[in-house]
């Protein structure tokens, strides 16, 4: 091939990776040259356009401060990201791998909103019995029936470990099968810097995440509408049938405290809900939705505060950026 010939070629590979924006042509035509700007004009409307991964989502070069008093960030990591515009409004440690404790269960909600549907029905297997120690259960038992939906509650809400079991074998039909969904989905949302090795988030060596990839798979939660509605919930309080015959009544109280009057949130913040986590391991996190008065939607996410006080305060201090 003559080398005239191959640069045009790869004149044409850089302008169809480009885009056909403004139509713009450098290459002349020549008669001999099957790769000429005019003989591409009429096929230019079905040139795909490659449009980057992160087009839609906030990047993070490195710590982030912005108008933040970091002094009052003592958490391992911490970031607050704007949506609507793809804002970072802070950030501090956010590709650091930790242990994300219980806002694993953001991404056992999101497979399970993504694979199944919501009236289903699911059965408890012996697996819900949780021999950790201090680990939250509704004392779920095998043979117990309720519907993913009032698994999903359960779990998001009350972060009943029993409850997220449940789910899983209920969308995958294993929880191992579970995981491999979770990990799976982790990769398709850009999450590369997390491994799950159960839905709940109990203690494992091998389970962790970081701030930024728990921003990506929050973010990519909040697209289900039936997510936002259940973090929203103060309290929920549902039937399912046990595995006697019996119908068990049982209410449980969000765990998050900015939805009680334990904490509240800054003045011209709009709190739409979150996920809290605490093991040993993990220590306190936190993951919130909220948005500012305009309904611009904002995500902090804080992992590995010292206590329940301290990782409030600090979200607090992080959403006091909301303008």
């Amino acid at each position: 091939m003559k080398s005239t010939g191959l640069k045009a070629i790869l004149i044409m590979v850089v302008f169809l990776l480009s885009g056909c924006a403004g139509r713009s042509f450098a290459m002349p035509y020549q008669m001999d040259n099957d790769f000429s700007a005019f003989k591409m004009f009429d096929i230019l409307d079905e040139v795909p356009v490659l449009s980057p991964f992160a087009l839609n989502l906030a990047v993070v070069p490195g710590d982030i401060i912005g108008t933040v008093n970091h002094e009052l960030i003592e958490a391992s990591g911490a970031a607050l990201f704007g949506t609507d515009d793809r804002a970072v409004l802070y950030a501090k440690n956010v590709y650091e791998r930790l242990s994300p404790a219980s806002l694993t269960k953001i991404m056992t909600a999101y497979v399970a909103l993504k694979y199944a549907q919501p009236d289903m029905f699911v059965t408890a297997s012996s697996n819900v019995r949780i021999s950790e120690a201090r680990a939250q259960t509704i004392g779920l038992e095998r043979g117990d029936q309720m519907t993913l939906s009032q698994a999903l509650h359960f779990s998001l809400i009350n972060s009943a470990n029993d409850a997220a079991i449940v789910v899983a074998e209920g969308v995958a039909g294993t929880v191992e099968e579970f995981v491999l969904l979770m990990n799976r989905e982790a990769r398709l949302l850009g999450a590369t810097n997390t491994n799950f090795m159960n839905p709940h988030g109990l203690t494992h060596e091998d389970q962790y995440s970081t701030i930024y990839d728990m921003y990506l798979i929050l973010n990519a939660a909040i697209k289900f509408d039936a997510f936002n509605q259940i973090i929203a919930l103060d309290s929920y309080t549902t039937t399912y049938l046990k595995a006697n015959g019996e119908m068990r009544e049982l209410t449980v109280v969000n765990t998050n405290q900015f939805l009680h009057d334990t904490h509240e949130v800054p003045d011209g913040v709009i709190m739409i809900g979150g996920k809290t986590g605490t093991t040993q391991a993990a220590g306190h996190c936190l993951a919130i939705v909220a948005k500012d008065g305009l309904g611009k939607t904002y995500l902090s996410v804080i992992m590995r505060a010292d206590s329940r006080d301290a990782v409030y305060g600090q979200t607090k201090e992080l959403l006091r950026n909301i303008k």
